[in-house]
């Protein structure tokens, strides 16, 4: 049995690995300074019973395949007991020459977002991030923070526009796309 410290540190060395990999090869890559291998107080949520400050990180790409017009970010956690996963964060039309999103960039009262961009509905039923709050108990969460390359400038949807609508759009026009897996668990 690993000791408790050990627990998620293959997970972590794994996507160390993986980044590294991608990043020698050229590929089109996500980074962030405030994410590691388990989320923080800071990307939990603050609110469903959980007590964390509901930042969303910051989040850095590079290597964009040729002919993106756009991108656009998603937070997405494929464990959750809902038969489908649930949305945390979905922000698009990001103009294709930004390359990064701000800290808090997910809280739409900031205006730290690129100019241009919208950030829509989440399954918490309102646009902008909304942190990890999996079910007290159960294992570990994933956290899939994606960034896809766009072969069309805007999406013509709107800050309404459900979690089902904008995936369909993303991946219809996606030309890349490049991720980070956190963990969570309480």
């Amino acid at each position: 049995m690993r000791h408790p410290s050990q627990r998620h540190l293959v997970p972590s060395l794994l996507a160390l690995l993986l980044t590294a990999t991608l990043a020698q090869a050229g590929d089109f890559t996500l980074t962030s300074p405030d994410l590691g291998g388990q989320l923080t107080m800071t990307q939990v949520f603050a609110g469903f019973g959980c007590t964390g400050r509901n930042i969303s990180p910051q989040l850095q790409w590079k290597n964009a395949p040729a002919g993106t017009k756009s991108f656009a970010v998603t937070v997405y956690d494929p464990d959750a007991p809902t038969g489908g996963g649930w949305w945390h964060w979905l922000v698009f039309n990001i103009p294709a020459s930004v390359t990064q999103l701000a800290t808090d960039a997910g809280n739409p009262a900031k205006n730290l977002a690129p100019k241009g961009s919208v950030q829509s509905v989440t399954d918490y039923g309102k646009p902008g991030f909304g942190g990890a709050c999996p079910p007290k108990g159960d294992k570990p969460h994933r956290y899939v923070f994606t960034v896809y390359a766009l072969k069309v400038e805007k999406l013509d949807l709107d800050s309404s526009a459900p979690p089902a609508m904008v995936g369909y759009n993303l991946n219809q026009n996606a030309l890349a796309k490049a991720s980070i897996i956190s963990y969570y668990g309480r």
